[in-house]
């Protein structure tokens, strides 16, 4: 067998396969609710032979999205459709389903990429944001509003509510969102936390805040279900966030009780330049968390496209599972293509089997 089609056991939750789909935004919310586009992609996902789908950065209150198009679950109706969603997709699909929570900190109150991705005015429905400290993502983006103790209990609390919130909707997973230059990434980094109090200077008191979150999100979440965490290894820029930092983290989180550790890069810094960003660019910062502690689960992601780099990656134990995104949204069968890439059954669901390699000519033309 494989290592990408050998099982998984992520804390409670068993996987089929070391196949995630990574959260991918889809700026397609009305109102934080989820739309007949999200039930569909939903299951496109869940169908592509991955054995985890993690649903999108979804927001833990309105302040917390990255635009004004994002999901959400702080009220009622964002939770009764999610749960509606994951109902009907339990009738054609066993796919552990996640969700990734978030709050966008410094970088909400956006414009989704295809609406010219930038700061929204106050005319444009832009609304107050929050981040470590007042300063600006970029140059021509809204100051935010400096933290203050209120601040971070209304935000600790938001993230406990949307996680009572994903377990009755009936997730089996959720991911708390540390990256991208997001609120906790942004307490995390040096670049983004100019703070002078408890929660800024050094590491240990830059992660004060986020472990706090994370704290909270553990004990909100029930046991019998995964937790995992997706953190940056790399601001990509001189004087960002150390490696140390990051493995000194990911080794909270795992301590913590923690059940996987996602490791990305970016998106901090404005100005932030990744040289060379090729398939499995980030694989590094994973090998480097797995190395350090190797008792953790750890997700690598980063344009990983192909099956056989894919298992390279497992095979070199540089992490234990890995995390797909825009390759399974350019084929929603990805997976089932790498099973034939490496050997194994295609798994196609039934009603799709007679388009398999086995039964149909025009395979992979």
């Amino acid at each position: 067998m494989s290592r990408l089609f050998s099982p998984l056991q992520l804390g409670p939750l068993k996987l089929r396969n070391r196949i995630a789909v990574a959260p991918m935004c889809q700026y397609s919310a009305v109102d934080g609710v989820a739309q007949p586009w999200h039930a569909q992609h939903f299951g496109r996902m869940a169908l592509s032979g991955a054995g985890l789908v993690i649903i999108e950065a979804t927001g833990v209150e309105a302040a917390g999205r990255i635009t004004p198009d994002d999901l959400g679950l702080w009220n009622d109706a964002q939770e009764a459709v999610l749960a509606e969603s994951l109902r009907n997709l339990r009738t054609y699909s066993d796919t552990p389903m996640g969700i990734q929570l978030a709050h966008a900190g410094r970088k909400a109150s956006t414009s989704a990429p295809w609406k010219g991705g930038r700061a929204l005015t106050t005319e444009e429905g832009g609304w107050r944001t929050f981040a470590p400290s007042a300063l600006p993502f970029r140059d021509d983006w809204h100051t935010p509003t400096e933290m203050t103790e209120a601040d971070m209990d209304r935000v600790v609390a938001a993230f406990e509510d949307a996680a009572r919130r994903a377990d009755r909707a009936g997730f089996d997973l959720v991911e708390l969102h540390a990256a991208h230059g997001y609120l906790l990434s942004e307490f995390l980094s040096p670049m983004s936390n100019r703070r002078t109090d408890a929660y800024g200077g050094s590491a240990g008191a830059r992660a004060r805040f986020p472990l706090r979150v994370a704290r909270a999100l553990r004990e909100a979440w029930p046991r019998t279900k995964a937790l995992g965490a997706r953190f940056n290894g790399s601001d990509w820029v001189e004087d960002g966030v150390a490696l140390d930092e990051v493995i000194a983290f990911g080794r909270a989180l795992h301590e913590m009780g923690y059940d996987y550790l996602h490791l990305t890069s970016g998106g901090n810094v404005a100005r932030a330049e990744i040289p060379g960003a090729e398939p499995g660019y980030q694989v590094p910062f994973a090998e480097a968390v797995k190395r350090a502690v190797p008792e953790a689960a750890v997700m690598a992601v980063g344009m990983i496209t192909d099956p056989r780099q894919a298992e390279r990656i497992l095979e070199a134990e540089q992490a234990d599972i890995v995390a797909v995104a825009r390759a399974v949204l350019d084929d929603p069968n990805w997976g089932h293509h790498a099973a034939v890439t490496l050997g194994e059954e295609e798994n196609l669901p039934r009603p799709y089997e007679r388009a398999g390699k086995a039964y149909w000519p025009g395979y992979g033309r």
